[in-house]
């Protein structure tokens, strides 16, 4: 059966800066927490080496070792006993190596991070830090040869589709992926509600490494957003006419969803406009890497405000955010890092597809996620054939991977309403700061007006709104610019009052949720950091 070995603790970290220096730290960890948020734009970005020595554990002759990495930003390489097994290019997605070929008595561990500018891996430009370091939780995973897919694009190798049937019942499609099972080898679920017990059940023979079938669920409980995020736990087992070979516990939840253009987004038949922030994984002093508890935190803030909604952004987050997100029902926008300017390369563009495979593989499972996001504020660098052509191909391989869920843009203020890229995703979103960057508070009302009545079949949101403001600066008579905090609950104010007029607009996000690094930014008395 399947154990995970974490290895966080005690790591050799050393930066490939000319001075030579070496230090024992602590995974999750990233080498710009500090210098990444005090301003100047100046932070370290290169290459570090983490170097971790490990006895062989304990392997029978049919078990495999595995190394799982949840977070190396940005491209990442592992080198085991001074051979390089495998490389990365992605900051914010889990990958996985099979360490079995090359395991020694006494094995020493190399993950080589990278986090300077290059010209194919996303993103290398936006309004944030880009923390460079090891900064999620590193395990070794010991298994049976004969297994759930590992190595499938960094995901679990089972999707679960729940689906509402009209009469009050459900149905659980399953599509599980093994690595060296034997055909005929069994993979059985046993469905169980919130209280453990078993509602449903069922199991298919593997054939060619990969199992499908039904499971009925009779008088199923919905997964309703806020007020009532029901889950069911699906115990997913691999096994032969001699043994159990693996097995893996995902939780599901029953839902449907819809995004109409006059009547926004509907959960489970009822209209449910969604009204919450966007959220960087970023705490000051810590920069990206995240305890557990800095998640449950952040949730509990966001919750507590009154949110059914997160935006996810601007790139792939933790498991336990989504994770969090299921438990207490709050709708996720998941996106990738394709942000702000095109890389018109092959590479690139292959980039943002690898990056898009990752997300949905890996989230595929969690009822709270309802979009996936292409792209935010794309067209910063100007619109190109090439440009339209990716969003394209991403638009159809999110369709293809998932045909349960929508697509998503977000898109950056002076994004021309007739552009291709805003008809193209199944709903559109734009960041606009009328009010703040440009223009008055009340040039939002009439922007969203005028798009809904020249454009009645786009469904519309909006991805980002806010202003900076410092919680020290005050003024009685508060006015755009002026970093104060009343200014800024004014305009808070003021977009509330305009989305509940407007049941249409399906989604509203603050930015953002809290304060991040943007280690660029010196502005409201606060340096390298966006105050919004």
């Amino acid at each position: 059966m399947r154990s995970i070995i974490n290895i966080n603790e005690s790591w050799l970290f050393s930066k490939k800066d000319g001075n030579n220096t070496t230090e024992t730290v602590n995974v999750p960890h990233t080498w710009n927490a500090v210098d990444g948020t005090d301003g100047g734009n100046d932070y370290w970005r290169g290459t570090a080496v983490y170097t971790k020595s490990f006895e062989k554990p304990q392997l029978a002759a049919d078990e495999e070792l595995w190394l799982e990495i949840n977070g190396a930003n940005s491209t990442s390489a592992v080198v085991f006993n001074g051979k390089e097994l495998a490389v990365h290019k992605g900051g914010y997605s889990t990958y996985r190596v099979n360490l079995t070929p090359e395991l020694k008595e006494e094995n020493t561990l190399e993950v080589v991070v990278d986090n300077a500018p290059n010209s194919e891996v996303y993103p290398q430009q936006a309004d944030f830090t880009f923390y460079g370091g090891l900064y999620r939780n590193v395990n070794l995973i010991k298994v049976n040869k004969e297994h759930f897919a590992l190595g499938y694009w960094g995901g679990q190798g089972i999707a679960l589709t729940p689906e509402v049937l009209e009469n009050g019942n459900g149905n659980v499609k399953v599509a599980a992926f093994t690595e060296n099972a034997k055909d005929g080898d069994i993979v059985t679920v046993v469905i169980k509600d919130a209280e453990g017990n078993k509602v449903a059940e069922g199991s298919a023979a593997v054939e060619a490494n990969k199992a499908e079938f039904d499971v009925a669920v009779e008088n199923i409980h919905l997964w309703d957003g806020v007020e009532d995020p029901y889950l069911y736990t699906a115990d997913v087992t691999l096994s032969s006419s001699e043994k159990t070979l693996d097995q893996e516990t995902i939780r599901i939840g029953f839902r449907t969803f819809d995004i109409d253009a006059e009547k926004g987004f509907i959960l489970n038949g009822h209209p449910y406009q969604l009204i919450g922030t966007a959220r960087h994984q970023d705490w000051e002093n810590l920069g990206n890497a995240l305890s557990e508890e800095n998640h449950r935190i952040d949730m509990q803030i966001l919750k507590e405000m009154g949110a059914n909604t997160i935006r996810g952004a601007h790139y792939q987050h933790d498991q336990m955010w989504y994770d969090l997100a299921d438990e207490n029902g709050l709708i996720m926008w998941a996106e990738i890092p394709y942000i702000s300017s095109h890389m018109d390369n092959e590479a690139a563009n292959q980039n943002t597809q690898d990056q898009m495979r990752e997300l949905i593989i890996q989230n595929y499972n969690h009822p709270s996620i309802c979009v996936w996001g292409l792209s935010n504020e794309i067209t910063i660098g100007g619109e190109t054939e090439n440009l339209y052509e990716n969003h394209r191909k991403l638009n159809d391989l999110a369709h293809e991977l998932d045909p349960t869920r929508k697509t998503v843009m977000a898109h950056v203020s002076m994004t021309p309403t007739n552009s291709p890229l805003v008809s193209l995703p199944d709903a559109s979103s734009y960041n606009h700061y009328f009010g703040w960057y440009m223009g008055k508070l009340e040039d939002n009302a009439k922007w969203f007006d005028d798009f809904h009545a020249k454009y009645p079949n786009i469904p519309i949101g909006i991805s980002e709104f806010g202003a900076d403001a410092n919680p020290l600066y005050h003024s009685e008579k508060p006015g755009r610019g002026d970093y104060t905090e009343d200014y800024q609950a004014l305009y808070h104010e003021t977009i509330l009052q305009m989305v509940a007029a407007r049941p249409w607009m399906w989604a509203t996000h603050v930015w953002n949720g809290f304060d991040f690094a943007a280690d660029a930014r010196d502005e409201g008395g606060v340096p390298g950091r966006n105050q919004k």
